[in-house]
């Protein structure tokens, strides 16, 4: 854990509600009040995923800059790439709060923010004008109260063609009723095939291709697992995100939180959602890229995703406990176990415990 925070910032940090310690650090990012904490570069852990080139394999997970006010900032701290939003069409204020709720004792968070979000236009001007350098995503969802959900998504390929470097189509949240129905199998393939006709569309009309992957929950079922994968099999899909929070309080210790509703991250995710990465790796093959998240905490914890199937790892929740220093710190942690396992790529490392996750029981 990063020094400072361990000692100073921890239980000052905690004394302030979630949703306001949020709002602070992107202020102090803004500011630059936080410092930098840029790594140097290590070819070994340099990735080419889905065309596009990643200085090293961790990133932001979306949820932390929804709006893209701090996208330079962020990637200033370490991370490889980091990614935006979740966006919706039209701003929309979420569900009620409070909203966001800390698991101290086992280091997790619940949250059930509900898709809070000024809305395309603001973050789209903030992209426009932030002249970004590096791989910055854009994760796109549909508004609570949209009547087209499908069309919805589309508009998020339209109106960020021209400043994402990826797309993510977020259809795994627990927080907005009904969104995880997206996720069966028939209405899957009507959003992947409008999504990726709208792709097609803007790549012909601008002469780029952006790389657009697909979020999936924790919770599915195998049989679910298995839809997922023939239709991002079946589409031209550029890979998936495996995986967003989950709606299960197994492990958990008698926090006084946690029976609050909505989805868990943190290291309680960890396990959960590693085995369902390699069961989606044993389904897809080796050639579709996927990244890993949930629980990511530690360099060991990041590698371990890698060998479980993921081409690249994004963490967010673990930050709450340790600090803006853990992206560096993983990244440089990586180097050290590239050089311990006395590989030319950390890529050499995927894949080598896919087989005892996947063989893992669900629920």
């Amino acid at each position: 854990m990063n020094g400072f925070f361990s000692s100073l910032g921890r239980k000052g940090v905690f004394l302030i509600d979630p949703e306001k310690a949020h709002g602070l650090s992107i202020a102090a990012l803004k500011s630059g009040f936080l410092p930098t904490c840029m790594v140097p570069h290590d070819p070994r852990l340099q990735q080419t995923v889905a065309g596009l080139v990643f200085p090293n394999p961790l990133g932001l997970a979306a949820g932390y800059d929804k709006n893209a006010e701090v996208p330079g900032p962020v990637l200033r701290l370490g991370f490889g790439f980091t990614e935006i939003g979740t966006v919706t069409p039209r701003a929309q204020v979420g569900n009620p709060k409070p909203r966001i709720f800390r698991l101290v004792e086992d280091e997790g968070v619940i949250n059930r923010l509900g898709f809070n979000n000024e809305g395309h236009a603001a973050a789209l001007e903030r992209m426009k004008a932030a002249s970004l350098r590096g791989i910055v995503g854009v994760n796109i969802g549909a508004n609570k109260d949209s009547e087209d959900r499908i069309a919805d998504y589309v508009k998020g390929i339209e109106t960020f063609y021209s400043v994402a470097s990826y797309f993510t189509v977020n259809i795994s949240s627990p927080n907005t009723p009904g969104l995880r129905d997206l996720q069966a199998r028939e209405s899957l393939a009507a959003l992947l095939a409008a999504v990726l006709e709208s792709r097609e569309a803007e790549a012909s009309r601008s002469g780029k291709r952006i790389p657009v992957f697909l979020k999936i929950a924790p919770d599915l079922t195998e049989e679910g697992l298995d839809d997922v994968a023939e239709e991002a099999l079946a589409h031209d899909l550029d890979g998936l995100i495996v995986s967003n929070t989950t709606l299960s309080r197994d492990g958990l210790r008698a926090a006084p939180n946690k029976s609050e509703s909505g989805g868990l991250s943190g290291k309680p995710l960890f396990e959960l959602s590693t085995t369902v990465l390699a069961k989606m790796r044993k389904r897809v093959g080796a050639n579709l890229p996927i990244i890993g998240v949930g629980g990511v905490s530690s360099a060991e914890t990041a590698v371990e995703k890698i060998k479980a199937g993921a081409d690249l790892v994004q963490l967010y929740s673990c930050m709450v406990y340790e600090g803006p220093g853990l992206p560096s710190a993983v990244v440089k942690g990586l180097s050290k176990i590239v050089e311990r396992e006395r590989v030319d790529n950390i890529r050499d490392l995927r894949d080598s415990t896919v087989d005892r996750w996947a063989d893992r029981k669900l629920g």
